[in-house]
C-alpha cells in the first residue's frame, strides 16, 4: 500500500491528481450553471434534465466527454 507522499511525489504536477470527478462537476456546476455548461460542451446530460448523478455516469464512460470536461476545469481554475 502506498503512501499519500508516495502518490503525490509520482504525479507532481497534474493538477487533476487527487481531485474527484464528482468535485470537478459540482464546482463546474456551481461557477457556470447547467445552461452554460451545456453551451461550452455540447452533451445531451448538461442539456436535458441535467444532474451530477446522471452527468456522472455518462462521463465515467465517455472519455471524450470526460477530457472536455476536465480541459474546462483546468481552464476554470487557473482563472
Amino acid at each position: 500500500m502506498k503512501d499519500k507522499s508516495n502518490t503525490d511525489k509520482e504525479q507532481p504536477n497534474n493538477p487533476l491528481h487527487g481531485v474527484k470527478l464528482a468535485d470537478i462537476m459540482e464546482q463546474l456546476v456551481d461557477h457556470y450553471g447547467w445552461e452554460k455548461l451545456a453551451q461550452k460542451i455540447n452533451i445531451n446530460c448538461f442539456k436535458n434534465n441535467p444532474t451530477i448523478k446522471s452527468s456522472l455516469t455518462f462521463l465515467r464512460k465517455t472519455p471524450w466527454a470526460r477530457d472536455k470536461v476536465e480541459n474546462l476545469y483546468l481552464r476554470m481554475i487557473r482563472k
